[in-house]
């Protein structure tokens, strides 16, 4: 079992949600964040006053997957984000030793 995290650009997220409902993914977490990698944010102007922006507005999804699904998610997640400019995002994969349904005491990959 895998946990892929993801950090895009909060409007592609129903993109990123229907590219992974496609593959049959159940579940996921999102949050919303800021941060900043290359980017390094970007000026505004608010009420004719410039300003820098240094931590931007971006959406953490989390997925957890079974080992089979990894490399397909990951590529619908990057297809479904990307735009072809800077700040697209990253994604990152995690291994994860445990799962347990509350619900029902389910473990392992019948757990997600």
């Amino acid at each position: 079992m895998k946990m892929i995290m993801a950090v895009i650009k909060p409007f592609k997220l129903d993109d990123v949600r229907e590219a992974l409902s496609d593959l049959g993914v159940d579940g996921m977490t999102v949050t919303e964040v800021k941060g900043f990698g290359r980017q390094k944010g970007h000026a505004e102007i608010y009420r004719g006053a410039e300003y820098t922006v240094h931590f931007l507005p971006k959406v953490k999804l989390e997925v957890a997957v079974k080992a089979d699904l990894v490399e397909s998610v990951i590529e619908a997640i990057a297809a479904a984000a990307q735009t072809g400019k800077i700040g697209d995002g990253k994604i990152f994969t995690y291994d994860m030793s445990s799962v347990l349904r509350v619900r029902t005491g389910e473990t392992g990959d019948e757990a997600l």
